[in-house]
């Protein structure tokens, strides 16, 4: 049984906040607004993941609201994530996505982000794909009020796959 899922996350830039990405700090003059660490890359790759086990948003296992949940490092809900695949017998094969934002610049620490999203998610970094492009000036992004990212997870049923694998 393979499964995918999709995720999108939205966050505003404020000032006065590190701008995470990936669980790395990006140097920038904004950072995201959120409870959390407000890391949307994270946090689309986690409801990508959610989706694909067919379980609630990042929402239901993470109030926004949450007192325990405020400036959480979003890393740990990838962990989460890692281990309702484990607890619903699935294993994730792989992670694809793409940020949206004028700037900064986030290619150059993709390296680092697949390394911390590949910890968290108990997978090889060669399985995560990041990617970034602009939104063209156009929009919220395009006026350079915040950041989106999307991202696809498929996960695959281990008593299928080891079947196949035999």
């Amino acid at each position: 049984m393979i499964r995918s899922g999709i995720g999108y996350d939205v966050h505003q830039f404020a000032k006065g906040r590190p701008l995470i990405l990936g669980g790395v700090e990006i140097p920038h003059t904004h950072g995201l607004d959120g409870h959390s660490d407000a890391d949307v890359l994270s946090h689309a790759i986690a409801d990508a993941i959610l989706g694909a086990l067919g379980l609630p948003d990042i929402g239901y296992y993470f109030p926004p609201g949450e007192a325990s949940c405020k400036d959480i490092c979003s890393l740990r809900i990838l962990e989460k994530c890692a281990a309702l695949c484990e607890e619903k017998g699935y294993q994730l094969m792989n992670v694809d996505s793409s940020l949206v934002a004028e700037a900064p610049r986030v290619l150059p620490h993709a390296a680092a982000m697949k390394v911390n999203i590949a910890k968290s998610l108990g997978i090889a970094p060669e399985a995560i794909g990041i990617k970034a492009t602009t939104n063209e000036t156009m929009g919220f992004v395009g006026r350079k009020e915040g950041m989106a990212a999307f991202a696809t997870a498929m996960v695959v049923k281990k008593d299928w796959l080891a079947q196949k694998e035999n």
